[in-house]
């Protein structure tokens, strides 16, 4: 009789289950490092939409805009916008025109007070916002701006005499 080693069977090769299988990982840790690089660097990151908003410098100046040469928007509530061009006390309902925030309306309000601006370069944009009107407004209002390329504009509080106007046209 033939002596077997426990590593050997009958016909001299190794069994199956005493087969030791090594395999090399180092190719497939390469080839993930590779598609990591890849992705990284193909990818777009997502860039935060800002807006550039000139805020004044310290201190308060008064600056007398006229008439005629600014444009001011009351943001109220469901998308409702007042606007008028009147600086005076004696703004009268009639005077507080109302629009919505519709595809470009705001843009045609500001490029037609513009265009009637006695001086165009001056031209302003007061936006005031009301307890009511909601942020998502106030940016549209602020595209409609850059989209009009105007410069100068503003944001101010409700005077007095603004909201006794602004009350009696929505009730």
């Amino acid at each position: 009789m033939e002596n077997i080693t426990p590593s050997q069977s009958k016909n001299g090769k190794k069994s199956l289950a005493e087969k030791s299988i090594q395999i090399d990982m180092t190719p497939m840790v390469d080839l993930g490092f590779l598609l990591i690089t890849f992705f990284i660097l193909a990818t777009n990151f997502l860039r935060p939409n800002v807006m550039d908003l000139g805020l004044p410098a310290n201190g308060h100046i008064e600056n007398e805009i006229k008439d005629k040469n600014q444009v001011t928007f009351i943001l109220g509530e469901n998308n409702e916008v007042y606007y008028h061009q009147s600086n005076a006390n004696d703004l009268q309902s009639e005077g507080l025109l109302k629009t919505y925030f519709e595809h470009l309306n705001i843009s045609k309000i500001i490029a037609e007070a513009k265009k009637n601006a006695p001086d165009p370069e001056i031209f302003t944009v007061i936006i005031k916002p009301t307890d009511e009107s909601n942020y998502k407004n106030f940016v549209d209002i602020l595209d409609d701006i850059a989209i009009t390329h105007t410069e100068r504009y503003g944001l101010a509080d409700l005077k007095t005499w603004e909201e006794k106007v602004y009350e009696q046209q929505i009730r």
